[in-house]
């Protein structure tokens, strides 16, 4: 169903054009907070700062079950292959479903295989983290690096900075995913081969960029243990599903942790992919954090869509995307472990819902996708915030926070916890004119420091980062994306948009590379960057 032309379309556009100032909304009703907020799956999520009334959730939530979201929803968390254009089911969810779960894809119960895999993983896990597998000379393993790209490694990335309050801090971990040879060669220059694990994330073990980095770090292996390639198979474990592949490389079979195609990348950090993860944190804590996903899940998958976070969250950036023409979202989490959040979102929410088509092929007919930015608070507070406050751009915000820190210093924390709930209020009711002029401010500098408030925002809190808490909010963003995907009736789990460079480099890797002059076929902008880096790299070699 087209969705533009459905009667709730059309309220939310009048709404949009007469909805009041939030202080005018606050006024209004005094227990406003009260009917904008949900406490659920050990989240507590405020949106009551938000442009919006009664009937705007209530047409939206219309417009929901018009699109047919409650179908879908169950579609996916029943292994059916939504994912219509790689002809593929979509179970992230199965990777943190419990034992006693049953989902069938093609007939087969995939949860068994599931905790097999997991279960591999924390065997492996120990052994690395008791000191138990030793490296090529008998040293223990000190070092661990994670190679892959893309989901493969933001979502490791991401948790590991996320919860390394939690991690084993004998160990070091690096992270590589960049082929410029500076991500390499920074990640290793003070490591020692003897004491270091390589983990080469690969699905198929072809990525070009992840086994340029795996090749590089083989070589920096051997160089560095005399030669002996035997030395492979104690310092090089694989994630991929290429058996073929990862033993011609060298690695051992017995050490390659498997996965599925029904696992997408950006949602494969609870699959084999969080090996790194699971070593840094122990397996218990890993299970953690799969139990704090599969309770989002399940709040998803079961409750009210007026009483759903994920779905209210996802129809709220669909109200700004589609109805005030908002461009971005801002996610500010008040947590300094969660620094590289923002980051990682922006994999999940721009590589699957970054779409122009529909299911069918046909064009879209509204804006999709919303582009995500952030940096952790009170930094942000210093350099983009004068943006979000007094620009002219309409820049709805998530702010994360805990009530508890994990490094309780002194006032710190209420220090912080103060600055998260003044800047929602500063962004909701501003400063108006007269309130400037009443604090005696200059009638030439009045204006500048008057904040037009209306700004909208949500918040979203939890008593303390932990593993499971992680999970939830991983899997709250998870959902929202898809609900938005539904909405717009567009494909989240495809990502053809990354292939078309990925071509076009490999055919320009030879006319690089090549010691004749090559015949170019490009366009003259193309062309004339080839010659010139041609050029300077002859330069720099003589």
């Amino acid at each position: 169903m087209n969705l533009t032309s459905h009667p709730a379309w059309d309220s939310l556009t009048d709404q949009a054009d007469t909805i009041p100032h939030l202080a005018e909304l606050f006024d209004e009703d005094p227990r406003r907070a009260e009917k904008f907020q949900i406490d659920a799956a050990g989240l507590f999520f405020d949106y009551s700062k938000n442009l919006i009334t009664g009937a705007t959730v209530k047409s939206l939530v219309e417009l929901a079950n018009a699109a047919g979201l409650r179908g879908r929803i169950d579609a996916m968390f029943r292994g059916d292959k939504i994912n219509t254009t790689e002809d593929r089911a979509v179970l992230h969810t199965a990777l943190r479903a419990p034992r006693t779960a049953s989902i069938q894809v093609d007939g087969v119960d995939v949860v068994p295989e599931v905790h097999k895999v997991l279960d591999r993983m924390a065997v492996f896990s120990d052994r690395i983290r008791s000191g138990e597998w030793k490296g090529h000379t008998g040293k223990r393993i000190k070092n661990i690096v994670n190679i892959g790209i893309g989901g493969s490694d933001l979502g490791p990335v991401m948790a590991y900075e996320a919860l390394r309050h939690y991690t084993d801090r004998s160990l070091t971990f690096r992270f590589v995913s960049n082929v410029d040879g500076t991500d390499f060669a920074e990640a290793t220059h003070d490591l020692d081969p003897s004491e270091t694990l390589f983990i080469i994330s690969s699905k198929t073990f072809t990525t070009v960029e992840t086994m340029s980095n795996a090749s590089t770090a083989r070589e920096w292996l051997l160089r560095g243990l005399g030669g002996d390639a035997t030395a492979v198979a104690k310092h090089f474990v694989a994630v991929s599903t290429s058996a073929e592949k990862v033993a011609a490389f060298g690695i051992d079979t017995a050490n390659m942790f498997g996965f599925w195609d029904w696992v997408g990348g950006r949602y494969s950090m609870v699959s084999a992919i969080g090996l790194s993860n699971m070593i840094a944190l122990g397996a218990d804590h890993f299970r953690d954090m799969l139990a704090g996903f599969h309770e989002m899940d399940e709040h998803f998958r079961t409750a009210p869509f007026d009483q759903n976070i994920p779905v209210i969250h996802g129809l709220l950036g669909l109200w700004y995307s589609d109805f005030f023409g908002a461009q971005s979202m801002a996610v500010l989490p008040y947590e300094q472990y969660l620094k590289r959040f923002p980051a990682y979102l922006q994999q999940l929410t721009m590589e699957s819902n970054g779409k122009h088509v529909q299911l069918d092929g046909s064009e879209v007919d509204a804006d999709t996708g919303v582009i995500y930015w952030g940096e952790p608070g009170t930094n942000g507070q210093h350099s983009f915030y004068q943006l979000i406050h007094q620009g002219t751009r309409l820049i709805p915000c998530d702010f994360i926070a805990f009530a508890k820190s994990l490094n309780p210093l002194g006032r710190h924390h209420d220090l912080l916890m103060s600055n998260v709930f003044a800047q929602t209020e500063a962004l909701a009711f501003g400063k108006t004119l007269d309130e400037v002029e009443a604090d005696g401010t200059p009638s030439e500098l009045a204006p500048h420091r008057v904040f037009e408030g209306n700004r909208p925002s949500n918040v979203i809190m939890g008593e303390k980062l932990t593993p499971a808490a992680l999970g939830r909010l991983v899997s709250l963003y998870e959902m929202s994306v898809f609900t938005q995907s539904v909405l717009w009736n567009i494909n989240p789990f495809d990502q053809w948009g990354v292939e078309l460079g990925k071509v076009l480099a490999q055919r320009i890797i030879p006319e690089l590379e090549s010691a004749e002059e090559p015949d170019l076929q490009h366009d003259s902008s193309t062309n004339a960057l080839i010659r010139r880096y041609r050029k300077l790299r002859r330069a720099s070699q003589k």
